[in-house]
């Protein structure tokens, strides 16, 4: 069974096809979020700081950090503002974290200061960065987010995505970067401008999930860009590509709608044992009360179970192509 481990410096967790959906935070990310992006160029990390908490207190599994900040400072130097922002999460939170960053520079200084085993969010297909990051996951023994485009750009064809996915996972092979230790983004489209999104992105998790054996990941919220009422279409989204095999996303936790799919999820696909989390989470929910519910903690897993601990999305990546949730 696919297995990838992830960790921080005190808590490790599984992405894989047996385990509970893993929910990586995405509002560390001053992408289409100039205020922030504002904030961290001056020196300012409360927005950050908030972020964490909060998204660590609704239930993430990690949190995904980004400081992509030259839409708003061309000048601004990525590599030092991305350290100091991941070196202020990680003592913040106990959570494993995602560097998220296409700047090979960044993602090597941040991997240098990293505590655990963080995910490298990303690598696409383009032989350019692929000879640039992939010698950087071999050194770090970490695993990385690998996004189905190339140097011809995204594809609507899903059979050119898989083609892409594929290309990446044999390229990690060649640097001795094992497939569990590669997952994959098969790229969702948005359902309000291609009518099949919805149904590529499964065939794709399936064939995905078969035929190369990889996790894999998405920027959920892409699904509903341009349409109202967004969250609804998220919630409903998450439970048909957890039943596709997805095995984690890059969402906001924040979202009581789309956290209760997935934990909804989890239970029906029976990774929540006994339906432990749910109970715990909504034992004492009462919808005459707003419906609030405590976040269920995480599943961790004892060091040992996986491969041993080491040690982006591409910045303007998804969300700056279609949009944040």
């Amino acid at each position: 069974m696919t297995r990838t481990i992830v960790a921080s410096a005190t808590r490790e967790i599984i992405i894989g096809f047996d385990q509970p959906f893993c929910v990586i935070g995405e509002r560390i990310n001053p992408t289409g979020r100039k205020k922030l992006a504002a904030e961290m160029i001056a020196g300012n990390f409360e927005t950050v700081i908030r972020d964490a908490l909060e998204q660590a207190a609704c239930g993430a599994t990690m949190l995904d950090v980004n400081a992509g900040v030259t839409a708003v400072d061309p000048n601004a130097t990525e590599p030092g503002l991305l350290v100091q922002t991941l070196e202020i999460v990680q003592n913040l939170v106990d959570l494993p974290l995602s560097i998220d960053s296409s700047v090979s520079a960044a993602i090597e200084a941040a991997l240098k200061v990293a505590k655990g085993r963080p995910l490298v969010n990303s690598v696409t297909g383009e032989e350019e960065k692929l000879e640039a990051i992939l010698p950087l996951i071999k050194k770090y023994n970490v695993p990385v987010v690998a996004i189905s485009n190339d140097e011809t750009g995204i594809s609507m064809d899903p059979d050119v995505r898989f083609a892409v996915a594929k290309k990446i996972v044999e390229r990690c092979a060649d640097f001795g970067i094992p497939a569990y230790d590669v997952v994959v983004d098969p790229l969702v489209m948005p359902i309000g401008a291609l009518g099949d999104a919805g149904r590529q992105v499964f065939a794709l998790l399936r064939r995905l999930r078969e035929e190369l054996k990889v996790n894999t990941t998405c920027g959920l919220s892409n699904i509903s860009f341009g349409l109202p009422h967004r969250h609804g279409i998220n919630a409903g989204f998450i439970p048909m590509v957890i039943g596709a095999g997805m095995t984690s996303a890059i969402m906001n936790p924040v979202r009581p709608q789309e956290m209760e799919a997935v934990r909804a999820a989890n239970v029906l696909n029976g990774t929540d044992a006994n339906c432990q989390h749910w109970i715990k989470t909504y034992k004492d929910y009462k919808a005459s009360e707003g419906g609030h519910a405590i976040a269920a903690p995480t599943q961790v897993n004892a060091p040992g179970e996986g491969p041993a601990a080491g040690g982006g999305r591409r910045r303007g990546g998804r969300e700056a192509r279609m949009g944040r949730g």
